[in-house]
């Protein structure tokens, strides 16, 4: 999703929330729960990944649902995730997503309320390539010089937070606005000097670049994405809400044991890419396995989206201020880890309040 998309899509998403009779809560309970997710070509078809692959695979949801007379549907996207999940968010097309952090931010505030059901573990790592031939070995030796990044993306975030640790501003470089495909073009030719993305390690097992920095070890410079549910449905509907937070803690919780590691990284491997790159992708000796699929409400989280938000403001994709509290609904982990029985599985950092 480009800076323009984002911008555009505040008000519109506004407007089709009054326009569209789909939204506002109808009598009795609802027939079909639909749940959107990013998505890959398999064998001709658009095929799930991650936690709402094994959600799928596992059945248990559907099979919860049906007793209760709902019909669950996957909905998935390729492409611009952002921009066609918030759509379908404001038109009403579907009823809870897993995807980023800052698309979900510019949704809400263009008036389409929306909230994290389930937090999706510890994030997504960021990275810095050059290119092969290059000489620099950290930021400071990319002063002055172009570094592409897919700007209004939430990995832009990432890259601003790397330099004000560097003490920059950005200011200090030439940021080159392009998508990862033309921005890894850019870095094999050596039209840019460096290139912020996520997964750094398939253009470096390429030779198109070599990874100069990651957040690997930093939870605070990671891209997050989370499972979010539409907030009037959710409080409509809280027993749904509960099974759907249910289904994603049973599939975290799956995850998180060493047993099923492998079959984690096999899963990982069905869109192509190659296991070695899964397992670096996974490999963070800071970050316990189990520890990376957390759903817990922490103060990680709480300081994630405050930074979100602000940087939303400051970037002016959003026009007005959005308190990141009322992103963040921790009602249906809280019920699906004490009817699992795993309230003490994960422990929590503390939660700051500002």
């Amino acid at each position: 999703m480009d800076r323009r998309s984002l911008l555009k899509l505040a008000p519109a998403a506004a407007a089709s929330t009054l326009a569209l009779p789909g939204l506002v809560h109808a009598q009795g309970q609802p027939k079909v729960l639909r749940i959107a997710s990013t998505a890959f070509a398999e064998n001709g078809k658009a095929s799930l990944s991650g936690t709402p692959y094994r959600v799928q695979q596992e059945g248990w949801l559907a099979g919860e649902l049906a007793k209760r007379g709902v019909q669950l549907e996957w909905f998935p996207v390729t492409g611009d995730t952002g921009a066609t999940m918030n759509e379908a968010f404001a038109s009403g097309r579907i009823e809870f997503a897993a995807y980023g952090d800052l698309p979900s931010v510019i949704l809400n505030a263009g008036g389409v309320r929306t909230q994290v059901v389930v937090p999706a573990g510890r994030g997504a790592d960021l990275f810095l390539l050059v290119p092969t031939s290059s000489s620099a070995r950290s930021l400071l030796d990319l002063k002055g010089k172009r570094i592409s990044v897919h700007r209004g993306r939430p990995w832009e975030l990432g890259l601003l937070h790397l330099i004000e640790d560097n003490r920059l501003t950005p200011r200090d470089f030439k940021l080159v606005n392009m998508d990862i495909k033309p921005g890894a073009s850019a870095l094999a030719t050596g039209a840019v000097d460096g290139l912020f993305q996520l997964n750094g390690y398939p253009l470096e097992d390429k030779g198109i670049g070599r990874i100069i920095w990651s957040s690997k070890g930093q939870p605070d410079r990671k891209m997050r994405a989370e499972l979010w549910g539409r907030r009037d449905y959710t409080r409509a509907n809280p027993e749904l809400a509960e099974l759907v937070a249910t289904a994603w803690i049973k599939a975290q919780y799956w995850a998180a044991q060493d047993e099923n590691r492998d079959a984690v990284i096999r899963d990982g491997t069905r869109n192509g890419t190659p296991e070695s790159v899964i397992r670096r992708t996974y490999d963070d000796p800071s970050l316990p396995w189990k520890d990376r699929w957390t759903p817990l409400y922490d103060e990680v989280v709480h300081r994630h989206y405050r930074r979100v938000v602000a940087f939303a403001r400051s970037q002016k994709l959003i026009r007005q201020d959005l308190p990141s509290e009322e992103l963040l609904e921790p009602r249906f982990v809280n019920a699906a880890l004490k009817n699992l029985g795993l309230a003490q599985y994960w422990s929590a950092s503390p939660v700051k309040r500002t």
